[in-house]
């Protein structure tokens, strides 16, 4: 059986350092994922769109992931890969406080031997066994290209992400770099944490803004 190791091939953008920020170019990859948006008086915690969000896409991961390792030929094991975040709004500028006006798309990488047709494949597996739903529907496979980005690891809960946000625009300001969240690009955040296990304090979410050379 062929061993994928994503973790270790990818450790460099996916487990970086909590103190010291860094300017990292961000290739290709591929994921499977779903657009949606906040339901107003909600919040991501709350909201029944993003938990369905997020059970599509761990029922998709997990139905590739055990095909790939039982098929009699060819078979290949690799780990499902975190969740992550991208975050916008339409609206005015993104305020942490104020959280049922954000827009999101919800992802989840996956291998290059992962094609449309084992995807579609999984989808259906999961429409059978968990039933539809609009956001299973709405899953889609494609290619994220994100470029040249400044990431941290942010330890602790998410409401005390703004603190760690200040340390990446001084960095960006030190290093000539511009802040393209907002004009052109998307607030980042890939969850290593549970919510549900995890204390508050001990919560792991690496944090990813996608930058302009001034």
């Amino acid at each position: 059986m062929k061993i994928l190791d994503l973790k270790k091939q990818y450790k460099h953008l996916y487990q970086p350092s909590a103190k010291k920020i860094e300017a990292i170019q961000i290739p290709k990859l591929q994921f499977a994922m779903i657009d949606g948006a906040i339901e107003k008086g909600s919040e991501p915690g709350k909201s029944p769109q993003f938990a369905e969000a997020t059970q599509a896409l761990y029922g998709i991961a997990y139905t590739l992931k055990f095909t790939l390792k039982k098929r009699k030929t060819n078979a290949i094991d690799y780990p499902v890969m975190a969740l992550e975040g991208l975050w916008w709004v339409e609206d005015g500028f993104f305020d942490i406080t104020v959280k049922d006006n954000w827009f999101y798309t919800l992802m989840i990488m996956h291998p290059e031997v992962i094609t449309q047709e084992l995807f579609e494949e999984a989808r259906e597996q999961v429409r059978k066994k968990k039933g539809d739903s609009e956001m299973l529907s709405k899953a889609r496979l494609a290619h994220f290209e994100e470029g040249l980005c400044v990431q941290v690891m942010h330890i602790g809960p998410y409401a005390t992400e703004p603190a760690t946000i200040e340390r990446m625009k001084d960095f960006m300001k030190e290093n000539g770099l511009l802040d393209n969240v907002g004009p052109g690009g998307k607030h980042h955040e890939i969850y290593l944490g549970d919510p549900r296990k995890s204390a508050p304090d001990k919560m792991k979410t690496v944090l990813r803004h996608p930058v302009l050379k001034k």
